[in-house]
């Protein structure tokens, strides 16, 4: 009973909740929505940001913010798509990849953690650099005529109608969660972002597990970005533009606190879900999708301001708790005397 009450008051319950509501609801406003094909089809398209909000995710616990994942998707996608059509080995192209996302990821983490640079200023600017590397590297022109096998087996389905990639980022998020809340090492990055001075008088390196978070936040939006790869067929030179915003959105919808040090890749991954299917439930509502951003920032900024609120009715409380504490040991002893 206790175990049950405290999944009840998680954070991702309540992700989870209004995902069943928001669904829910489209089935009520068009029957035609409630079939396994729409519903996988939700799960299926989540895939790229379920990836680049885990990633997203490890920034805002230790208390920071990367928006440069965005272009980090767009760079690595044009990179690897460029090298899989030129006839190179999926393996090395892979790697490359992966690497370019962890020294972008190295370079946030060196500017913020040992620079002191504010998170968002910083990775602003390399989400600048990025994109226009982009435009040099590709020349301004897309990135098609990718292999037909790494195009296809976007759509290789394993339990009933939902694909390879969903079922491994599902695998992904429990492992990743399961190292965060049973590992040592795993609940350091939550410490660092409820307090960084804290964690580091109890031995633990603020500074390290901040390049830490950022270099596994690189590494998921390289992976998000070879993904993207293989699902649209092509990379355009605008590729990856807003995604960070729906990180950011499905972090905070998903009960990650801004501020850091609370929330789970879990609720990040549940958050990712309901960001990815705004634009396909519109159209079942009988909306353009072209509300879809307009409603996305809407939502971060609504998440944001009861995040806000409920982080200060917390302090005052506290501080009120302290207040009457003090105040009836005084009492306690006046009494005495």
């Amino acid at each position: 009973m206790n175990k049950l009450k405290a999944l009840l008051k998680a954070r991702e319950m309540n992700s989870f909740l209004f995902l069943v509501a928001l669904f829910a609801i489209v089935s009520i406003i068009n029957p035609e929505f409630a079939s396994v094909t729409n519903i996988s089809a939700c799960f299926n398209s989540s895939v790229v940001y379920i990836l680049i909000a885990v990633g997203m995710a490890f920034a805002i616990l230790v208390g920071e913010i990367d928006v440069s994942v965005g272009s980090t998707l767009g760079f690595v996608a044009t990179v690897v798509g460029s090298m899989l059509r030129d006839g190179v080995n999926w393996g090395v192209a892979f790697t490359v990849g992966i690497l370019i996302g962890a020294a972008v990821g190295l370079l946030n983490g060196w500017g913020v953690a040992v620079m002191g640079i504010p998170s968002l200023i910083f990775t602003l600017g390399v989400n600048g650099v990025l994109r226009g590397a982009m435009y040099v590297y590709s020349n301004g022109a897309w990135v098609e005529n990718l292999p037909k096998e790494f195009k296809n087996f976007s759509s290789v389905t394993v339990f009933g109608e939902l694909t390879v990639y969903f079922i491994c980022c599902l695998l992904l998020v429990l492992v990743v969660h399961l190292l965060l809340t049973r590992t040592r090492r795993g609940r350091y990055f939550t410490a660092v972002g409820d307090n960084a001075s804290g964690a580091t008088l109890v031995g633990i390196s603020a500074v390290k597990t901040k390049i830490v978070a950022y270099v596994i936040c690189g590494v998921m939006a390289a992976v998000a970005g070879i993904v993207f790869c293989s699902r649209i067929g092509f990379v355009t030179s605008i590729s990856g533009n807003g995604y960070e915003m729906k990180a950011v959105a499905a972090c905070v919808l998903g009960g990650i606190s801004l501020s850091g040090g609370v929330g789970s890749v879990v609720g990040a991954a549940i958050g990712a879900v309901i960001m990815s299917s705004i634009s396909y439930l519109l159209v079942f509502m009988g909306f353009s999708s072209n509300y879809d951003n307009a409603i996305t920032g809407i939502i971060l900024i609504a998440i944001v301001v009861i995040d806000a609120l409920l982080q200060h009715r917390s302090a005052v409380r506290m501080r009120h708790e302290r207040l009457l504490n003090r105040t009836a040991g005084t009492a306690e002893g006046g009494d005495a005397k």
